[in-house]
């Protein structure tokens, strides 16, 4: 029996899609790995995902949750059941005054921002991808950011969990009765978590190595500071969700303590003569108050040096150069001008090329944070087709950071990587690296692999750094967690694997993984296509703004069908081929609203509806797109004759009944199926009747809830109208 129907015991079929063009669209998300679901599916409540576990483990499917995919180390894929839970799981309750915020993990985190704001708060970690990452993710990967650090990130302002855990039982930190409910129905987690705590206590060169690590960020493995900082196991298992990826069970929905968004902000662009000099000031910055500094090599400020308004020093910098970024931030004007003069005092001993320049203009902190932001994508718009874009995240201490930021300019050199660029959170030592590569030969594979084994080496074996700092292990790092952990406590991370998920059913390789070459398994393929949308990373940004992405398809999942088209193209599998067009033709093209929204969220500027509307222009005749620019010519007429049409369709079904015209237009459709059904009379409440007003406004009279029902008209259309009048 096909998984769609067997998964119909358990959800309705309206949230199972499991067609051709529904896996294909879901296989990616942001990382470079690429997985195509057997199906995927739609829950609303915890009901309905205990029934996903138990089918799991009836059926031996793997199971991966997904909230918006924009994860990089590929943990939100699967070849098993991908669990959507971007469209029904988007609650937010502000409590305490702002102290508290309640949120299900569908929910974005500048939205969960936006109902803190009066209250002057916000949540802890701030990722670069707030705008589109949702709370699942933010959670699952103890994600952190440019200002918070490690006091701020997700697992230190988590107040209170809810879960499910694969055995199907629920729990929450907030129940006080649950922690006796543990024990009693889950003995056997619950003694295992009492004896890897007692392990790590016992022995102080596990406490000691464990401490020292979460010092700085660390997102590599699971979170085992938990058996340091809880006693209960029900509070150590709680953390351990933090962080875990998805591995180890649900997260339905958390507590976070927020904190203060402070409104008065100051800002600067420093720059200095070589990456050493920039190194020397953090510490300085640091002990002065700084929320943010953010480091940039001479190459991420290249990257960016032609966008409009940036600095026209930045042009002249030698090419040794480097810039910090700086923030400070408080309460009020006094409180904040104390730090920055603070530093300022400090500032003569640094080897600035330029005197510092702090700005509180708010639209050029803007530019400033654009600029930071935008190095990330200003590679990825100018890579070669069929590349992808990889972004590496390593810490290393503070203290040494000059010397490691070489180290690794030294492995971009020697493995031919020169497009490379450095950036990342400074005070922190959390460095991003970015670099182009292609996996489309054996020999750029090799290339990748020796490249990431040397700088395995150079961050664990020299400068007892971590792998990933905030982007979590995935299948990325999962080869190399002994590596950094050593035996003994990957050892704890295992065991705990296997207690909670002993059948390795919930998001299978992904952490916990013994295959040693899992980084180079299930490599993302990114053919070139069409010429609107190579540029593409599939970064998932743009998806929360696309008016369709609940009803057929996102820009990006509409692009990743378009590259696998052509894969299928050149394979000759045509019959899948002809299957998927055929699904596209609705879901890609008729359903696309193309208004451009996409292109207002995509870092590399990508609007999909130029795609659409090319695709759209070549599928119809000549005779046919005569016809469509004679009637956006002429729209007022068209409207005219449009509304005359449904005047006489209504007199037609008022003299020859009422299903007259549905009846008609049923028979002509399947003859002519471009042409449109008449809607059925219960349905008459959507289009103007014959006298222009809807059903809803005829009830204002007889006390109905709705008094009118507006109808408008393209977004596009009215800015056009505007602009003439």
């Amino acid at each position: 029996m096909e998984i769609e129907k067997l998964l119909e015991t358990v959800l309705p079929k309206a949230r199972i899609r499991a067609r051709l063009i529904d896996v294909v669209s879901w296989a990616s998300d942001a990382g470079f790995y690429y997985l195509r679901p057997k199906a995927v599916v739609q829950p609303v409540s915890e009901e309905e995902v205990k029934g996903l576990f138990a089918f799991s483990h009836q059926h031996k499917v793997p199971l991966t949750f997904r909230t918006a995919g924009t994860s990089l180390s590929g943990q939100s894929i699967t070849d098993g059941i991908l669990v959507d839970l971007s469209q029904f799981w988007n609650k937010v309750t502000v409590e305490n005054e702002g102290e508290l915020v309640r949120v299900q993990p569908g929910v974005i985190g500048a939205i969960v921002n936006a109902f803190l704001r009066k209250y002057k708060r916000k949540i802890g970690p701030d990722p670069a991808s707030i705008n589109s990452a949702m709370m699942g993710g933010i959670l699952s990967n103890n994600a952190s950011g440019m200002c918070c650090g490690v006091s701020k990130n997700s697992y230190h302002t988590t107040r209170y969990i809810r879960f499910v855990l694969p055995n199907g039982k629920s729990y929450t930190t907030e129940a006080e009765a649950d922690y006796a409910r543990f024990r009693e129905e889950c003995p056997a987690i619950y003694l295992k978590l009492e004896e890897m705590r007692a392990q790590v206590q016992q022995q102080p060169a596990l406490h000691d190595i464990i401490r020292h690590k979460y010092k700085t960020k660390n997102t590599v493995g699971y979170s085992v500071n938990a058996f340091i900082d809880y006693e209960h196991p029900l509070d150590i298992l709680a953390h351990l969700l933090i962080g875990a990826e998805g591995t180890l069970g649900f997260i339905a929905e958390a507590v976070l303590q927020t904190v203060l968004d402070y409104p008065a902000k100051s800002t600067a662009l420093l720059y200095f003569p070589d990456m050493y000099a920039a190194c020397q000031a953090i510490v300085p910055l640091t002990e002065a108050g700084a929320e943010a500094v953010e480091l940039m090599d001479r190459a991420s400020l290249r990257s960016i040096e032609h966008m409009e308004g940036v600095p026209a020093l930045i042009k002249t910098l030698p090419g040794a150069a480097a810039a910090l970024l700086v923030e400070f931030q408080g309460n009020n004007q006094e409180e904040l001008q104390e730090k920055v003069n603070g530093f300022l005092s400090l500032s003569p001993q640094l080897a600035l090329l330029s005197p510092p320049a702090f700005t509180a203009d708010p639209a050029e902190q803007a530019f400033l944070w654009k600029v930071r932001k935008g190095m990330f994508p200003a590679v990825g718009a100018v890579r070669a087709s069929g590349t992808t874009v990889i972004l590496e995240d390593v810490a290393f201490p503070v203290e040494r950071l000059g010397d490691a930021i070489l180290d690794l300019q030294a492995l971009f050199q020697r493995h031919k990587y020169d497009n490379a660029i450095i950036f990342g959170h400074a005070k922190d030592g959390n460095i991003h690296f970015v670099v182009t590569q292609a996996f489309d030969t054996p020999s750029e594979i090799e290339r990748y692999n020796r490249f990431l084994q040397e700088v395995v080496a150079l961050v664990v074996k020299k400068y007892n750094g971590a792998l990933k700092a905030e982007h979590g292990t995935g299948r990325n790092m999962a080869p190399f967690v002994e590596t950094e952990w050593g035996s003994e406590i990957y050892a704890i991370m295992k065991s705990l694997k296997e207690t909670i998920d002993p059948e390795n059913l919930l998001n299978p390789g992904v952490i916990i993984n013994h295959d040693k070459n899992a980084h180079i398994q299930y490599l993302k393929d990114l053919p070139k296509v069409e010429e609107e949308v190579d540029k593409c990373m599939e970064c998932g940004f743009c998806e929360h703004k696309c008016p369709s992405r609940n009803i057929t398809l996102t820009p990006r999942r509409r692009i990743v069908v378009r590259r696998e088209l052509l894969k299928l193209k050149r394979q000759g599998n045509k019959k899948q081929h002809k299957k998927l067009l055929q699904q596209y033709q609705y879901d890609g093209l008729d359903t696309c609203a193309v208004d451009g929204l996409c292109a207002t969220a995509c870092p590399v500027d990508i609007n999909t509806g130029d795609l659409v509307k090319r695709l759209r222009r070549e599928s119809h005749s000549d005779l046919a797109n005569e016809v469509a620019l004679l009637v956006a010519s002429n729209f007022k007429l068209a409207t005219s004759v449009a509304k005359a049409g449904l005047k006489a369709g209504v007199g037609v079904n008022s003299l020859l009944g009422a299903n007259t015209l549905v009846n008609l237009t049923k028979g002509a459709k399947a003859i002519v199926p471009a042409l449109p059904l008449w809607s059925k009379p219960g349905c008459r409440a959507w289009f103007c009747r014959a006298g222009g007003k809807s059903e809803q406004h005829e009830r204002k009279s007889s006390g109905g809830i709705l008094s009118h029902l507006h109808f408008p008209h393209h977004g596009r259309r009215s800015r056009r109208q505007e602009k003439h009048h």
